[in-house]
Parts: C-alpha cells; structure tokens; sequence
C-alpha cells in the first residue's frame, strides 16, 4: 500500500509556500490516491498536471500500482482550512454548526481560529455579526448563484 506521509512530503515539497495548496489526500486499500488543491487564485489544469508529474516521478509503479487522481476542489466542496475561508471573505456561506443551526450570510472576516458572518437584516431583525471559531463548524460552503 502506498505509504500515505511519503506522500505528504512529496506534495507539500513540491507545492511548498505557494499560491496553489493541498486540501484533501487519500489514499484508498486498493491504492487509488485522490488529491484535492486549492488555490490563493484558483487552480488550472497545470497546476493539477505539475503535481501529478511530480508524483508519478517520485513514485515506482513497479513496486506500488496505483491509481492517481489530482484535482481542484470544486465550488461546491465544502470549506476546510482558514486560507480557504480567507480568500472567500465578502462572499456568502452556508454554515451547520455543531450546535444543529444552520446560517446563510456574508462572510466579512476570518483568521487562523474563526470566521464572522454578516446576516441581512430586515424590518424586523437588524442585521448581526455571528462568530464562529472553526471547531463549532460542521461543515461551510460558498453560495453559488447563478
């Protein structure tokens, strides 16, 4: 089985303090390796391509069959890292926390430990910040609309 720190350190090596960073690795029983990045400007298709090289060059296909899979975390992936949430600051989430309540508002800050959102208000409730440190979140997504 393809040993899964190995290849950690040839992903954080190759993409070191960049613009374009690791989301997700795994590394399934039957070796099937699925890398998710993301990006401070997004991800290409080269920068998946370059990672995928690297890979494939520090590792034997010889002694280890696998199967290799590098991709941008889509825009419907949920949010997992604090740069992730820094690059979104202005645009709106959806936001479980652990407590089961479930918020939809503007996200105008995030640091290392937490995220401030902005609701709208209305007539009858004005708007409000809500801070959320990231162990309180279950899961966050960027609002997509069309």
């Amino acid at each position: 089985m393809i040993d899964k720190l190995h290849l950690m350190e040839i992903v954080k090596d190759t993409l070191g303090e960049g613009p374009v960073y690791l989301v997700g690795l795994k590394v399934s029983n039957d070796n099937r390796i699925n890398i998710d990045l993301d990006g401070d400007n997004g991800v290409t298709i080269d920068d998946c391509i370059n990672l995928s090289r690297e890979i494939n060059s520090k590792l034997d296909r010889d002694v280890e069959d696998y199967e290799l899979n590098v991709s941008s975390a889509g825009a419907d992936s949920p949010l997992k890292l604090p740069r992730q949430y820094k690059r979104h600051i202005g645009r709106t989430l959806s936001v479980d926390t652990t407590d089961g309540t479930h918020h939809e508002a503007q996200l105008v800050a995030a640091d290392d430990s937490s995220i401030t959102l902005q609701t709208k208000g209305t007539r009858r409730q004005p708007a409000e910040e809500l801070t959320f440190s990231f162990s309180e979140i279950r899961v966050a997504h960027v609002v997509v609309k069309i």
